[in-house]
């Protein structure tokens, strides 16, 4: 499904009529009270419409048996000294998890668990649990002078685990070829919340980026203790992540915060995410998220949607491009989004594309 309308670099916002998009026939004052007072109940009702969806639709995961594991592995707390020995213990926590679910005949977890319990996989973190969290780190994190969180949507698990690793693999290798020299980066793939599934009602809503946004703090802070203060910390949020980016935002120590295929924030401006990081936002042209309300309303006593668009030119950020792909495209390699990813974690904004 394609954008039915994205923004100009003007600020006009363009769509598949002649009149830039508008229903007003042009008028400048937005079709009169009557017209947005219809808008208004539209908006309202798709997101009460998305709603009523997640609640009846079957969910697949839903009756599936806890995959059992290991609790996760005890560890001091974590500096450069310690960094060798939280990967060990995380990798021979995996590779516990990985008998357990052998045990248990779940073979694809089982490969999974296996696969990072490698020695080669740099483990920050490991959870064999229910749907599974690892925190894994591409390059050398303690000499780092770039480093990029990634931090992921809906449906990632150590189910889907396999696609997240492979979009941290794909920047990874571009930083490595762009850098100039002498500049060391560092790429962390951060599955450390339980993320919601897309057809769900926690997917509406912003319940798991509160739960998570403490964790995305402690990760920063973790980052930190291990790398210093000297290097430049990016996170790059993509879908619901992006909400989570926005709870955990107010005065984190990160320098550029970059949203993808983003359905909002939370915050209603860039400037209302209480940042000092640059913030970024690009949308795909074939990315279905344009085509999701950009409100907030409250819904059977809940608060659903995430507020304005953050590409929009009333959110504020620095809108970069992204290219015609969809919504798992932005770290596909050769795309414009990767590209312009790779130079905002590299620190050269001048050489960053707009549409």
């Amino acid at each position: 499904m394609g954008s039915a309308s994205r923004y100009r670099r003007d600020g006009s916002r363009e769509g598949g009529r002649g009149d830039g998009g508008r229903s007003d026939g042009g008028r400048g004052d937005g079709g009169g009270p009557g017209l947005r007072r219809r808008r208004g109940r539209w908006r309202r009702a798709v997101l009460a419409a998305l709603v009523t969806g997640a609640v009846v639709l079957p969910l697949s995961g839903a009756a599936r048996p806890e995959i059992p594991a290991p609790a996760p592995a005890s560890l001091a707390p974590l500096n450069a000294s310690t960094l060798d020995e939280a990967y060990a213990a995380n990798r021979a926590n995996a590779a516990s998890a990985a008998r357990m679910a052998a045990g248990r005949h779940e073979r694809a977890r089982a490969a999974t668990d296996r696969s990072l319990a490698a020695p080669a996989r740099h483990l920050l973190a490991f959870d064999g649990r229910g749907p599974g969290q690892v925190t894994e780190v591409l390059g050398d994190l303690a000499r780092a002078d770039r480093i990029a969180v990634l931090v992921p949507g809906s449906d990632t698990s150590l189910d889907t685990y396999g696609r997240f690793h492979a979009a941290a693999a794909a920047l990874h290798r571009q930083l490595v070829r762009q850098a100039p020299a002498g500049t060391r980066t560092a790429v962390v793939a951060w599955l450390g919340y339980e993320t919601p599934g897309t057809v769900s009602t926690t997917v509406t809503t912003t319940g798991r980026a509160e739960q998570a946004a403490p964790r995305l703090r402690a990760l920063v802070s973790d980052l930190r203790a291990i790398a210093g203060d000297g290097p430049r910390i990016s996170l790059l949020c993509h879908s619901y992540g992006s909400v989570v980016c926005g709870r955990a935002a107010a005065g984190l120590a990160v320098d550029d915060l970059a949203l993808v295929g983003s359905p909002g924030t939370g915050a209603d401006t860039a400037a209302g995410l209480r940042t000092r990081a640059r913030v970024w936002a690009a949308l795909g042209g074939d990315d279905w998220v344009a085509n999701v309300p950009h409100v907030s309303a409250d819904l059977f006593g809940t608060t659903v949607g995430f507020g304005t668009d953050p590409v929009s030119p009333a959110f504020g950020a620095r809108v970069f491009a992204a290219g015609d792909g969809g919504h798992s495209d932005y770290f596909r390699p050769g795309t414009a989004s990767l590209a312009n990813l790779t130079r905002i974690v590299l620190g050269e904004t001048e050489a960053v594309t707009h549409d």
